[in-house]
């Protein structure tokens, strides 16, 4: 699995953008990569060097939605979060640069 397929995208909350001064960043993951394929990930993609790398597996939601039809359930996807911590040393991640 390649750089591009791990790292899906930035995750943007109120939570991650606090993290950006303390060059902590949120990403979404692949399900099946593991905290060494994640560092790799980030540090080949963004030219960083990663200190450390925490994951969680997230739930999807219920959703509920009332219609003429009459009332449709189902849940969001599940996804694999990782927040990753950059060594001190380290530069910015540039895409976050212009968020803070």
């Amino acid at each position: 699995m390649n750089a591009e397929q791990i790292i899906k995208r930035p995750l943007l909350t109120e939570k991650s953008y606090a993290g950006i001064a303390s060059k902590v960043y949120t990403f979404e993951v692949a399900k099946n990569a593991n905290k060494i394929e994640i560092a790799k990930a980030v540090e080949q993609l963004f030219g960083v060097e990663v200190e450390k790398v925490n994951t969680v597996n997230v739930k999807g939601h219920k959703k509920v939605q009332n219609t003429k039809a009459g009332r449709t359930e189902g849940r969001t996807s599940d996804y694999k979060k990782a927040i990753v911590t950059l060594k001190e040393s380290s530069k910015t991640i540039a895409f976050f640069d212009s968020l803070s």
